[in-house]
């Protein structure tokens, strides 16, 4: 017998030897006055043993065969070692029809030593708990996270995702090089043409997003490309003082680690773009999961305009400032492009132009709200300047040469 039944045994003893009545025999139990005459009722008629659960001993009913759980420790071992067990069960019922509680695949992954139980977290800084934003488009918290997406069959990228804060639904992810500004443009630009402009963008304060250095914190009018384009856009970027703040999208991130490296893995992806093919299918069942129901319908995601759609790249591009040479020509990254005379503005040499690199690789310059026409030119055309002041140099020292010979 355990200590609690040896204890509820010596209080249903007092009760029946009438030392104590039933209501104080339940109080010291614990239980309703209706269990403890039941209690009472069992020990007189079998004595201690009817304190004892008539199952005690016996094989549970609901116990797994020795030969399927011969097979799910195998598929586990081949299959699913590094996966916790929610995820192993859904996959094993997903792809090999075995369909078991996931706690009763933790026993299985703890007896065969595949899986330990988390530790318990030591205290931590209160934070207090922030409410869900009601509407769907009032939000997106945005970040990016570095990884071994492929494992060691690829290299390490850096996957962009947007997550309503409403809904906990992954609105778009992409699988990119780097949290540059031309691949964040790029995931924006293919965002906003799918779902239309949100409210409020959350992210962090990577420089991609916002100024950090002294200078910039007070000087508000000095902004990065991305603050820039989203002040144009009309939309709020808030920047979060630390991760937990922004706590949805790391979370996300964190679940993401975890299943979506062994999804690619079983699906053999190995790279950015099959990875991207791969992720479009992949979100619609994520959300299914782990999406929840938003307090209200209303979506405040607001449609793009037909203006808006026209000059979306140009909008979401890294602009640079550059002047008009004498010969009209403007320099832009050790390139030179010469504009041309037919022109929708009128052109003066030192006139400040816009340079606008879009995320297709496209370079289009603007002045006064207008594009201009220009010719790329060679990389030889930039040469002869300088060509001709060496050979200035030269013809210039080759007196002195001459004489230093003749002296000599």
């Amino acid at each position: 017998m355990s200590q609690k039944e040896l204890k509820r045994y010596s209080v249903i003893n007092q009760l029946i030897k009438k030392l104590i009545n039933g209501t104080t025999a339940a109080e010291l139990l614990k239980l309703t006055v209706r269990q403890v005459k039941r209690l009472k009722v069992s020990v007189l008629k079998q004595g201690a043993k009817g304190l004892i659960h008539g199952n005690r001993g016996q094989a549970s009913n609901h116990r797994i065969d020795s030969q399927k759980k011969k097979k799910i420790v195998q598929l586990l071992r081949k299959h699913y070692a590094d996966f916790g067990p929610t995820f192993a069960a859904e996959k094993l019922k997903e792809l090999h029809g075995l369909k078991y509680d996931p706690k009763t695949i933790r026993v299985i992954m703890m007896t065969e030593h595949l899986w330990e139980g988390r530790k318990r977290k030591g205290a931590v800084d209160h934070r207090s708990w922030r409410e869900r934003k009601p509407y769907i488009g009032e939000m997106e918290q945005f970040d990016g996270s570095y990884e071994h997406w492929f494992e060691d069959r690829g290299p390490k990228c850096c996957l962009l995702a947007a997550i309503d804060d409403a809904s906990s639904i992954v609105t778009h992810a992409k699988f990119v090089q780097d949290e540059g500004v031309m691949p964040v443009f790029g995931f924006w630009q293919e965002y906003l043409l799918l779902h239309g402009k949100p409210m409020v963008i959350y992210t962090d304060k990577f420089s991609t997003y916002k100024m950090n250095h002294k200078q910039a914190m007070e000087n508000h009018d000095q902004k990065t490309q991305f603050q820039r384009a989203m002040s144009e856009l009309q939309i709020e970027p808030i920047f979060a003082n630390s991760p937990e703040a922004k706590g949805r999208v790391e979370r996300l991130f964190g679940v993401l680690q975890d299943r979506l490296i062994k999804e690619l893995r079983l699906a053999k992806v190995n790279n950015i773009e099959d990875a991207n093919k791969f992720l479009k299918k992949y979100l619609v069942k994520f959300n299914k999961q782990f999406g929840v129901e938003p307090k209200s319908k209303t979506n405040l995601h607001r449609v793009l305009s037909e203006k808006e759609t026209r000059i979306l790249g140009g909008i979401l591009s890294r602009q640079t400032k550059r002047v008009v040479q004498n010969d009209f020509t403007i320099s832009f990254k050790n390139r030179w492009y010469q504009l041309t005379k037919d022109q929708p503005v009128t052109i003066g040499k030192r006139d400040q132009v816009l340079v606008e690199e879009r995320t297709n690789g496209d370079i289009q310059i603007r002045l006064s709200g207008k594009y201009l026409n220009y010719e790329r030119l060679p990389e030889y055309a930039k040469k002869p300047r300088r060509v001709e002041q060496s050979m200035w140099v030269i013809a210039a020292t080759a007196p002195a040469i001459q004489m230093a010979k003749t002296i000599h």
